[in-house]
């Protein structure tokens, strides 16, 4: 062999070894901004980073073949004002108006397009379009089931309210708003 095919089947070699170094690297760089915390938070969940890297992918890749759809002017202002009375029967009622929060977000997640009835997937569902407030769907579900025991403190019931909000308010505004509102202007408390 000629000094020059030596040459050129090193630089080939060294070229596939950085192409396979850097693949990985930039779909990790892209997942995580992709998904935010909820990359990290699926991370410590697995086994081992890839199968979360996997996990994440597919995560988008069913969220392609879902029909999320935004909430018509009305539509979105009707659920605005059931907000603000679960928010307002808090005070007086916060074991019930924690357990309304959450069937009005799966109202909203299912009038959107998202599946609902198994939680995990429909965190999983929603983790791809709100990554930043996934977490604290997670938070919110988890003081949600103390609730149904009837183990959560008036503090935890509090925080769960402030957890649905986020959710909520995510996707209430989610699609962009004709109307030139955003559900924060419907949300109170914010």
């Amino acid at each position: 062999m000629t000094t020059l095919v030596v040459v050129i089947v090193v630089v080939v070699v060294l070229l596939l070894i950085g192409a396979a170094v850097a693949v990985p690297a930039m779909r990790r760089r892209r997942l995580q901004q992709q998904f935010g915390p909820e990359y990290e938070r699926t991370v410590e969940s697995a086994s081992d980073r890839r199968e979360a890297e996997q996990d994440l992918q597919q995560r988008a890749q069913r969220r392609k073949e879902l029909e999320i759809r935004p909430l018509d002017p009305v539509a979105r202002d009707a659920y605005a004002q059931r907000w603000r009375s679960t928010q307002e029967r808090f005070v007086d009622a916060p074991n019930q108006a924690v357990d309304d929060a959450d069937t009005l977000v799966q109202q909203v997640m299912r009038d959107r397009g998202y599946p609902v009835g198994d939680f995990d997937q429909q965190a999983r569902d929603v983790s791809v379009d709100h990554a930043d407030v996934v977490s604290e769907y997670h938070a919110a579900h988890d003081i949600s089931l103390l609730n149904t025991q009837r183990q959560a403190s008036t503090e935890q019931l509090r925080e769960a309210m402030v957890h649905y909000r986020a959710l909520f308010a995510a996707l209430l505004d989610s699609g962009g708003s004709p109307t030139g509102h955003t559900a924060e202007d419907n949300v109170p408390g914010r």
